[in-house]
């Protein structure tokens, strides 16, 4: 399934990290919360992440 999604700020590859229960977009410097198995792709709900 994550194939399927994209970052819906820069239509990129996600990364999803199990122990946070993300979905990354290292290109936005965005992380999505997956709820109840639901991925949140609002960017509202995002956490920002510190580039690398």
């Amino acid at each position: 399934m994550l194939e399927a999604l994209v970052c819906p700020v820069t239509h990129g590859a996600l990364d999803y990290d199990a122990a946070r229960q993300e979905l990354v977009s290292r290109r936005a410097g965005l992380a999505f919360p997956i709820r109840a198995g639901i991925p949140i792709m609002l960017v509202g709900e995002a956490r920002q992440i510190k580039a690398d």
